[in-house]
């Protein structure tokens, strides 16, 4: 009895289709972008300055403790509560700039014993090598908040009239300025200028200690 043949299988456009599956999965599939924190970096100073004398009302520390813990100003505090604290520290005006003027802006109790002026004022974060990333982030976030919450409390008060329908005056200057990057506006430029000058963000991220 003669021996059938074996059906073959036309493999002649498999070819093809693995090609056209590899762009279906090429065009369809979302690649994650990482995550970071924007921060510009000083330029590096190789003169042998001696660093400013910061008094200490003037400084307000910040540490997260290897169990996630906050101590500011050394005491314990909960995270929902910095915010707060941080913008009554910036915003106490309890004295005078460098050049020697009170802040007449700040709506703080101007305590002697709290900063003397938003220019003055600075924020010293520093975290434990086992604290964790997500915490980091949150404490971060908030002390960047209050710096937004005071900013965009003083464009309110000067710019308020050129965006009455904005509910954040100082956000849609910024979203402005990203919305029209290649065309140069002075006079927005200045405008977020000045409101950033009222209110630097002096956040100092100390490295933690090796242990």
């Amino acid at each position: 009895m003669a021996k059938r043949a074996a059906p073959e299988v036309n493999a002649g456009s498999m070819a093809d289709i693995a090609f056209l599956l590899l762009i279906f999965f090429l065009v369809t599939t979302t690649i994650e972008k990482d995550k970071g924190i924007l921060r510009s970096l000083p330029p590096i100073d190789d003169s042998e300055v001696e660093p400013p004398i910061i008094k200490e009302k003037n400084l307000f520390t910040v540490l997260i403790n290897r169990r996630n813990q906050l101590l500011v100003e050394d005491e314990q505090m909960e995270l929902k509560d910095l915010r707060k604290a941080a913008i009554e520290f910036l915003d106490n005006g309890g004295g005078e700039n460098a050049e020697g003027k009170r802040c007449d802006y700040c709506q703080g109790k101007r305590s002697p014993s709290s900063s003397d002026h938003p220019d003055k004022a600075i924020i010293s974060m520093k975290h434990d090598r086992e604290t964790s990333y997500e915490k980091y982030i949150e404490v971060q976030n908030e002390l960047v908040a209050a710096y937004n919450f005071l900013r965009e409390r003083e464009a309110a008060r000067l710019y308020k009239r050129f965006y009455p329908n904005e509910e954040k005056v100082f956000a849609a200057m910024l979203a402005e300025k990203e919305k029209n990057q290649f065309k140069k506006d002075e006079v927005l430029n200045e405008r977020i200028e000045t409101i950033k000058t009222l209110f630097p963000l002096k956040l100092s991220e100390a490295e933690p200690d090796k242990n």
